[in-house]
């Protein structure tokens, strides 16, 4: 029996749309990883990229369990002496990026420091409000919390 490899053209790239209102930040970001990677294809090969291209909308209404909202530091540095920067989860959910809170989210779930990890990470679209301009893909719908009732937090 030989091992299947899947080719770069032999895989079909879709498009999904989540909603994120009321979602758990990390459940969220597991879920997306797994479809940028392709690892809900059994045709999954860990060198070839064939996850789907994910839009994630309402990404400002994502939810954090816990403490995590302010306790939870994004730290930084600004390149000066003494400038190391944070930011709780809250206050970046808050400012004027939410989004970059997902990105950041995801992008730590994928492979570390490769090629192949910063092309998926491409394949993801977050936006802030219920508008994108993906609608001629014709995206399909992802009910990530009917998934699992630990996905969705109603508060």
């Amino acid at each position: 029996m030989k091992t299947f490899s899947a080719k770069e053209s032999e895989v079909d790239k879709k498009w999904v749309l989540i909603d994120a209102e009321g979602l758990v930040l990390g459940r969220l970001a597991s879920l997306i990883a797994k479809r940028l990677r392709g690892k809900h294809k059994a045709i999954f090969t860990p060198h070839v990229d064939t996850g789907d291209h994910v839009i994630v909308i309402n990404a400002e209404k994502v939810r954090v369990t816990g403490r995590k909202a302010q306790q939870s530091v994004f730290h930084w540095h600004t390149g000066y002496p003494g400038g190391v920067k944070g930011a709780t989860i809250g206050q970046r959910l808050q400012g004027r990026f939410p989004e970059r809170v997902i990105l950041k989210a995801v992008e730590r779930m994928l492979p570390k420091e490769s090629p192949l990890a910063r092309r998926q990470l491409t394949k993801l679209r977050v936006y802030k409000g219920t508008e994108h301009p993906h609608e001629a893909q014709q995206p399909q719908v992802l009910d990530v919390g009917a998934l699992n009732p630990k996905n969705k937090r109603i508060d």
